[in-house]
């Protein structure tokens, strides 16, 4: 008797971006625009008119308050430009480094918002040790992405996505000296031999991904035992992609 076939873990196609969220973000990027060069008491009361229009309009849609929607409109300054996420692609033998998100969205690979006076390789070197206690160094910019192009939910804040191939500072346990528990996570064996030449692999607790204040877990994973992900913050195709650059380094760096 044949077994019974695997079950579906891939998550469900992110539904595309509904209409008016295009038109709240168009409006909202030109009020914002003209509150920030306006001088006119004239033109500075109808931008504000268009501001609490795009609010109202996402409220409808949502469900959610116009008032509290306009303070957060209210809160950005200056011309409008996208954010920057970034994201760490650590790839060791084979393995993927991923995080379980504490708001049970899924597993990621390890990132987030970039902050103001820091560049988006020290933002993702910041995010994953925060993340998932490794200390990487980012190596290659894998790709610069539109995230309302690749099959994210909707989102009210435009952005793009920086991902970085990063490399673990320090090593590794060396092929054959890393363990499967359950549910196909991986970590490196305790005490693991170091291949001919090379550099003695420490324990597994000085180079184990740990969880952060914001995750639950994090753990590398095989290619073909992926756990659900968390399409808001990465989605298949991206751990592909990651996967195609870790094979082909020479690869060039994808964009849009």
């Amino acid at each position: 008797m044949s077994e019974p076939p695997a079950p579906d873990r891939r998550p469900a196609p992110a539904a595309a971006a509904p209409p008016w969220l295009g038109w709240v973000q168009a409006l909202q990027s030109i009020a914002q625009a003209g509150l920030t060069y306006a001088e006119d008491p004239y033109d500075i009361a109808r931008y504000r008119q268009v501001r609490h229009l795009a609010a109202e309009i996402a409220a409808d849609q949502t469900g959610g308050r116009g008032e509290a929607i306009e303070n957060l409109f209210a809160a950005a300054q200056g011309y409008p430009t996208p954010k920057l996420y970034v994201r760490a692609a650590v790839i060791v033998e084979g393995r993927i480094l991923l995080v379980e998100e504490r708001d049970g969205g899924g597993w990621s690979l390890p990132g987030g918002w970039a902050d103001v006076g820091e560049s988006a390789a020290e933002a993702v070197v910041r995010e994953t040790h925060e993340e998932a206690g490794v200390d990487v160094e980012a190596i290659k910019l894998i790709a610069l992405l539109d995230r309302a192009r690749h099959g994210h939910p909707q989102h009210p804040e435009y952005s793009y996505k920086a991902f970085f191939a990063c490399r673990p500072r320090g090593p590794l346990a060396p092929a054959g000296g890393a363990v499967a528990p359950a549910g196909g996570a991986v970590a490196p064996a305790a005490g693991a031999a170091a291949p001919a030449g090379g550099p003695v692999a420490p324990a597994a607790s000085d180079v184990a991904p740990t969880a952060g204040d914001e995750t639950t877990a994090a753990a590398f994973f095989p290619r073909s035992s992926l756990p659900p992900l968390s399409v808001a913050r990465v989605t298949p195709a991206q751990i592909e992609m990651a996967f195609a650059h870790d094979a082909n380094p020479e690869r060039p760096t994808e964009f849009d």
